[in-house]
């Protein structure tokens, strides 16, 4: 089929796509919505006719039809003055968790036209600022990343109109949706490995204790521990960074010599754990052999390789992306929380 291009000084409008794929108006302005009940051969004619037209759409107006803005609020909230070993932006960039969420958010929300913008709230008057401005309809919805087991936020959110998804279990029952995975369950295969190859002197390096996600970690490492008769593991408290995996090793070796394999909760923590196990002249695994969680960058950075728990971040990420965008879509929420398994990969370390 042939069409009259448009003038070059005119902007390409949905009827010229119209024109090009050879389908109603209707139909191509069905497929830029991200609506899923156009036939995927329309779809195809019109994406084909959108690339050749090289149409952009006007956000402006679409935004005063449909009343979305076609971006989300990715939200990361941090607890007040923690003690940790650097600032707390400089940490979140340098931490491989928050770059696999992005990854698995954009993976999701791109293909749909959808931006991700990113936000933080560390205090009172920033978490106040955010939710003045996510109640003003700024963004269609929000991922929150929540760093802490009496962060407000994800009450907050639950009481207002807006989509929302938060990474990990609420401390407490909430009704928003969420996606985690199987936190203790990873911590039990951690123990059930260490115990099959005859550790008995076993320590944990375990997150900040007041988020879930660490308390859940130490919970189920401890409590596997003690089904194989070590119901004392001693254990030394970190901040998901580098440095205080080798500060909570240092401490661990100090109290227990003799440790002959640890636990750490990320892989982060656990390159620090080995660095200060090095320092120490322990070897891993002869000495002592290191589990972390995670099955991050960190994991294979590690010397040597990490044996870890994974947990299938990305693939977690991708799934908060289309459970907002489906309480977006049809306004149904709070929508069904969704667990990922945990899975343990064995390298050398342990």
């Amino acid at each position: 089929m042939t069409t009259e291009p448009p003038s070059p000084s005119r902007p390409v409008t949905l009827e010229h796509v119209a024109r090009a794929a050879g389908v109603s108006r209707a139909t191509v302005s069905r497929v830029i919505n991200g609506e899923s009940t156009v036939d995927p051969r329309l779809r195809k004619l019109v994406e084909e006719a959108i690339a050749r037209t090289r149409y952009v759409p006007n956000r402006a107006a679409r935004s005063l039809v449909t009343r979305r803005t076609d971006s989300v609020a990715l939200v990361v909230s941090e607890r007040e003055q923690r003690d940790v070993s650097g600032p707390f932006v400089g940490r979140m960039f340098s931490d491989p968790y928050f770059g696999r969420v992005v990854t698995g958010l954009l993976e999701v929300a791109r293909p749909r036209g959808v931006q991700v913008m990113l936000m933080l709230a560390d205090d009172e008057a920033s978490r106040t600022q955010l939710l003045g401005y996510l109640r003003q309809g700024h963004v269609d919805g929000v991922v929150l990343i929540s760093s802490h087991a009496a962060d407000p936020l994800p009450r907050l959110l639950a009481s207002t109109a807006l989509p929302a998804v938060l990474a990990g279990r609420p401390a407490a029952p909430t009704a928003i949706t969420y996606v985690d995975a199987d936190q203790r369950a990873g911590a039990l295969l951690a123990a059930e490995h260490l115990a099959a190859t005859g550790r008995r002197r076993v320590g944990a390096i375990a997150g900040p204790q007041d988020m879930t996600v660490a308390q859940e970690r130490l919970a189920g490492f401890r409590a596997a521990m003690a089904e194989h008769g070590l119901p004392e593991v001693l254990w030394a408290e970190g901040d998901f960074t580098q440095a205080s995996g080798a500060l909570g090793m240092k401490r661990l070796l100090d109290r227990c010599p003799d440790l002959d394999a640890v636990f750490v909760a990320s892989d982060l923590m656990a390159l620090g754990a080995v660095a200060a196990l090095h320092r120490h002249g322990r070897r891993v695994p002869d000495d002592v052999a290191v589990v972390g969680f995670d099955d991050s960058s960190s994991a294979l950075a590690c010397d040597p390789p990490l044996t870890t728990v994974r947990q299938p971040v990305e693939e977690m990420a991708a799934e908060m992306a289309r459970l907002l965008l489906r309480q977006i879509d049809t306004g149904e929420r709070p929508l069904p929380s969704v667990v990922f398994p945990s899975a343990l990969v064995v390298r050398q370390s342990a």
